[in-house]
């Protein structure tokens, strides 16, 4: 084996280094915060002002609406998309307002229908459905009921006329001798062979006689095999005769009960013939002929069940039963009226808020029976698509996915133009439900607006199949808006709307601005409002409130930043807490002096409707090996994907910066101490570089500032999100430690236009007591941390000898040359 030197310690930096100012990278206060003169909007208080007419911006949104409605192709229907608070019901229902509006003035006004469900006489299980112009389904309700009445009322005086009486005696006795007749005959005959007829609970039997008497099994079992065989075949001839004899006794009673319902409908039609003839009549004249038919059924019906009508139940002497299981004899004459439109003007817009199967589709109801349940045509019940017919209805779509079979279904109905209602269990293996109904369903045409996040939209898109053909229009509404006078202008009067909407004190113009600022803060951005006025009304609520505890005429922007406050202490115990832990030392992070290889990264933690920054420490060690990259959060499984690419990334940069003219045999240990759940995300990853770099050079890094910002295998420092809350998160522990002054925090310059911090923070910013840079590069940071040039390479690739750049790239050859002697000793 060769000799090989050990490793040279890295010589610590001293007086003679290249030091390097960095107030270039500051941040000034002024673009640390949006502000605006409140002496620049038009007003001084908003009950100077008017509320806005039409919704704020979303101007692409609100094209895509306007273009879905109006299209009366199939399957435009729309998807409204956009987060929470951006106003999706009320851009949804100012616009079918409005659209319902351009129809009329179009169009003309509009014809509607009603719809019943009717009993089905062939099929009581599929109840009939028809449609009515509007108005009349409660009419031909009434009607049905008054027909009722008049069988109830008028037929009992005429079938107990004692005409009709007798002579529906003489035809039960004429019946009943021609019966008694015809099993004379039969009895005769057999006699005559020595057979006697007897009726059983088996039906009718041919018995032989001995000595007078039924002849036994046991004396039966004793004759003779020619005589068994004689009396079977006169058995046959007389069971003939008895069949025959007991066709006749069927025919005579068929007979007898035409002649029945033929005296009935004679005696009850002249009764109720004349109220009958005037509703048929009326629904004829109006159109409805599937109704004037059903009247038709229903005398029908009267006449020849009118015994068991009057009565209230089957099976009444002299009458034919229903058939089973109809156990309400009056049941034909009850109407349900399924839709009503009487007082309707305008096309339905039906909001749905909870889409269950039932509330969407229809339900049938049931009636418990002793052993069970019963239902029938009136205990259908319409859905929301039913009572939305010639309208539009307007539903979450993320709910509708929640309810099982739901959204199968209303595919289904949107594909096919019909809905009924029907028992989601048919439609769900493992239920059962006895009697169930098959209604007949009902032609619809209806305009579907689906609401949800985007990305409930992006998945329907990419996994339904059927989702484009039955959802052609999408609507997405920005979550955010770009800034300008207009909307400046807008965003008054909105305040303005919800003070005179909700009687609350105006706010000043001051407040306005504050109001903006919150806006900005929303999006984290200096150029564009958020479009989430649901989350500002509840701002604008509570504002108002700090207002009238101090009783002042108007809301202030003082209020304004009290509710803001307010806000964050109701929700910050988990924030102080962790900040406790840091102040007290159980969570270690120093906010002073310098150190190799270790550097403070900032997260965001969001706690329900908060979200708070806090410093974690990062360390790194660097030795020689050919592990290269050891991701520790990783190695125990509680790094996430998007930190795991910025690990290779950052591997990336290391080897096009030094890894140009020999290979990089090192290896770089890399933890979030004191990290014991899942880290996640790359905005760590330029903070985790500059700890590799100082760990290499052995270059210390600044304590009393933190770091955030994401990096590319160029060394280009990129964009993060919730930049003011890490900023304020830093700004917090430094101010309750004391440790403001020097203290500050490092961002990637791209993310400058986000800022929106708190007023106390710009204030120790102009203060010279806190300080915000930015970088651009690596290279940037680098100086900004450890008050020395990075170094750029010269033309044959080399760095300033001093330099960072430099320093670590003399220690990664010293590693690759040892770890060369070390593996191959005889080279």
């Amino acid at each position: 084996m060769g000799d090989t030197d050990a490793e040279t310690p890295i010589t610590p930096y001293c007086g003679a280094l290249q030091v390097t100012d960095i107030s270039n990278f500051r941040v000034p206060p002024e673009k640390t915060r949006w502000t605006m003169d409140p002496a620049d909007l038009p007003f001084s208080c908003t009950d100077q002002i008017k509320p806005p007419e039409m919704f704020i911006g979303q101007e692409r949104a609100v094209s895509a609406i306007e273009f879905g409605l109006g299209m009366d192709a199939p399957g435009y229907n729309i998807f409204v998309s956009g987060m929470s608070g951006t106003g999706k019901s009320s851009v949804i229902r100012s616009h079918l307002e409005a659209a319902i509006e351009r129809r009329t003035v179009a169009n003309g006004s509009q014809d509607f229908h009603d719809w019943v469900y009717l009993h089905n006489f062939e099929r009581i299980d599929q109840p009939s459905a028809a449609r009515l112009p509007q108005g009349l389904a409660t009419e031909l309700a009434r009607t049905a009921e008054g027909l009722l009445q008049v069988v109830l009322k008028d037929l009992p005086a005429a079938l107990s006329d004692d005409s009709y009486v007798d002579r529906v005696r003489a035809l039960n006795e004429q019946t009943a001798n021609s019966r008694r007749e015809v099993i004379s005959e039969v009895e005769r005959l057999a006699e005559q062979q020595e057979f006697t007829v007897q009726a059983g609970p088996a039906g009718i039997a041919v018995v032989p006689k001995i000595d007078g008497k039924p002849m036994t099994q046991e004396q039966y079992l004793v004759l003779s095999e020619e005589q068994r065989k004689k009396l079977e075949t006169v058995r046959g001839e007389i069971t003939r005769d008895v069949e025959r004899a007991m066709d006749q006794i069927r025919k005579a009673d068929r007979e007898a009960m035409e002649q029945l319902a033929e005296f009935q409908r004679t005696a009850t039609e002249s009764v109720i013939g004349p109220a009958f003839d005037a509703a048929v009549e009326r629904f004829k004249s109006i159109g409805a002929d599937e109704t004037a038919e059903f009247l038709d059924e229903l005398r029908k019906y009267s006449h020849e069940h009118a015994v068991n009508i009057i009565s209230g139940r089957v099976g009444e002497e002299g009458s034919p039963a229903p058939p089973q299981p109809f156990t309400d004899p009056r049941l034909p004459f009850r109407v349900n009226v399924f839709v009503d439109n009487t007082s309707r003007v305008s096309p339905p817009i039906i909001m749905v808020d909870n889409p269950t199967y039932g509330h969407l589709f229809g339900s049938i109801d049931r009636r418990p029976t002793a052993g069970g349940y019963v239902t029938d045509h009136t205990m259908l019940r319409a859905g929301s698509l039913a009572q939305a017919n010639g309208g539009y209805l307007v539903l979450d779509a993320r709910l509708a996915l929640s309810h099982p079979a739901v959204w199968p279904a209303l595919k289904r109905v949107l594909k096919g133009g019909e809905v009924r209602p029907e028992d989601p269990e048919d439609l769900v293996p493992g239920f059962f439900l006895p009697q169930p109904l098959r209604p007949e369903p009902i032609p619809i045409q209806v305009k579907i607006v689906l609401t949800g996040e985007p990305e409930i939209y992006q998945l329907l898109a990419a996994y339904d199949p059927d989702f484009w053909e039955i959802v052609k229009v999408r609507a997405d509404l920005n979550h955010q808006l770009p800034m300008d006078d207009g909307i400046l202008h807008s965003y008054s009067q909105f305040v303005c709307g919800i003070c005179n909407e909700n009687s609350l004190k105006h706010f000043s113009a001051e407040g306005v601005v504050a109001i903006i600022e919150h806006s900005m803060r929303i999006v984290d951005h200096q150029a564009k409002l958020s479009a989430r006025f649901g989350l500002l009304v509840d701002v604008v609520h509570e504002s108002a409130y700090m207002a009238a505890i101090e009783g002042t005429e108007h809301t202030e922007r003082r209020h304004v930043l009290q509710a803001l406050e307010a806000r964050r202490s109701r929700s910050g115990q988990i924030s102080e807490m962790m900040q406790q832990l840091l102040l007290e030392g159980t969570l270690i992070v120093d906010l002073e002096g310098s150190e190799v290889g270790q550097v403070n990264g900032l997260a965001v933690y969001s706690a329900g409707d908060v979200a708070f920054g806090k410093p974690s420490r990062i360390t790194t060690q660097a030795f020689m090996g050919n592990a290269g990259f050891i991701n520790i959060e990783r190695e125990v499984e509680l790094s996430g994907k998007s930190h795991d690419k910025g690990v290779l990334i950052m591997a990336g940069f290391l080897g096009d910066r030094f890894a140009q003219n020999f290979p990089l045999s090192v290896n770089i240990s890399i933890a979030f101490e004191q990290s014991y759940g899942p880290v996640d995300g790359d905005s760590a990853s330029s903070t985790e570089l500059y700890s590799i770099l100082s760990a290499l050079s052995g270059a210390p890094i600044r304590q009393d500032i933190a770091v955030t910002g994401s990096v590319n295998q160029k060394g280009e420092i990129q964009a993060i999100g919730g930049v003011n809350e890490k900023i304020e998160g830093f700004f917090d522990l430094c101010k309750e430690a004391g440790a403001l002054g020097t203290a500050g925090v490092l961002i990637p310059q791209s993310n400058e236009r986000n800022l929106m911090l708190r007023p106390d923070v710009v204030e120790a910013i102009s203060a010279g007591q806190f300080t915000v840079y930015s970088a651009k590069s690596v290279e940037d940071g680098v100086e900004v941390l450890t008050g020395v040039e990075a170094g750029v390479p010269d033309a044959e690739g080399n760095y300033p000898p001093d330099s960072v750049n430099g320093r670590a790239a003399a220690r990664l050859l010293r590693f690759a040359e040892g770890y060369r002697d070390f593996t191959n000793p005889s080279k």
